[in-house]
């Protein structure tokens, strides 16, 4: 649990500053960022399945019908999250990726009761339903659908699901994900080649070499989350990840200058509420009872 949690906690700061990275790409469109992120992923996690020696392991998967199908579900499930995520931050809407990831634990917590059927304590159920309050202020003030907020949960608590139900290595698991969607990417480089579209090809020399380290960017913290994912339970996991939406909000409106309400605040400031009354009841419910 401890070694999960310190993998969880790694893995939220990463994507927490993710969007100073992506914002370098202001001009690059998000799909062909996407298709980058792609091949850049593969090219890494191969690698580092080659140091580790663990093609056998691709093989095996290859041979499984029903392993190779959950691996391309959260490999797809993966993708989607990504493309939302990039396209929000290069077209100003870092605040509603902040409240999508903030939804996400809410999320978490309902697909552990019906899938998994974990069973949150009394003062786990106050944390979600403060929570829940929390995000509901917030979405009502935001004035319209979110639904860049939505589908960023949607998708990503689908994708831990599908983590807590695949057995497998971490680097190999996501060197299969993204083989799945390696075709796409690289389908979408030959289309945008022939129609004289491409951006990413023609960018300085210094930001292209930024755009190949997005392998390594993307695939750090998908490995801690793995790890992660295999140690805790999947509410827990998504409380822990209110780091990430924390430093994306206050990326929002310290750097991007993006604005936000005083709605927002209050919401932000229940959210965390909800966040430590959720840890006191998990620390509580883990201490053994006290014999007579």
């Amino acid at each position: 649990m401890n070694n999960g949690l310190v993998n969880a906690i790694i893995a939220y700061i990463m994507w927490g500053v993710l969007p100073l990275y992506w914002k370098l790409f202001d001009d690059v469109p998000a799909g062909e960022i996407l298709s980058h992120r792609v091949v850049w992923s593969f090219v890494f996690m191969g690698i580092l399945v080659a140091v580790q020696r663990r093609w056998g392991d691709m093989k095996r998967i290859a041979a499984s019908r029903s392993l190779l199908l959950s691996l391309a579900a959260s490999g797809l499930l993966i993708a989607a999250n990504w493309l939302i995520f990039i396209w929000a931050v290069n077209n100003g809407h870092v605040v509603e990726t902040s409240l999508g990831y903030y939804l996400n634990p809410l999320l978490n917590v309902l697909l552990a009761v019906i899938f998994l059927r974990e069973k949150p304590n009394r003062g786990q159920w106050l944390a979600i339903a403060i929570a829940g309050a929390a995000v509901l202020i917030i979405a009502i003030d935001y004035g319209r659908f979110p639904w860049v907020a939505i589908s960023l949960a949607a998708s990503f608590g689908l994708y831990g699901l599908a983590k807590k139900k695949i057995v497998q290595d971490a680097s190999v698991g996501l060197l299969s994900e993204t083989a799945v969607v390696l075709p796409v990417a690289l389908g979408y480089w030959i289309y945008l080649a022939a129609v004289g579209k491409t951006t990413a090809w023609t960018l300085p020399a210094s930001q292209f070499v930024e755009l190949l380290l997005s392998g390594v960017v993307t695939a750090l913290p998908l490995l801690f989350f793995a790890r992660a994912a295999a140690r805790m339970s999947l509410s827990t996991l998504g409380f822990v990840q209110y780091i990430g939406p924390t430093i994306m909000l206050l990326l929002s409106v310290f750097v991007f200058k993006e604005s936000v309400s005083p709605v927002l605040l209050i919401g932000f400031a229940l959210i965390w509420t909800a966040l430590f009354v959720y840890a006191a009841a998990s620390i509580r419910s883990t201490k053994p009872a006290k014999t007579s």
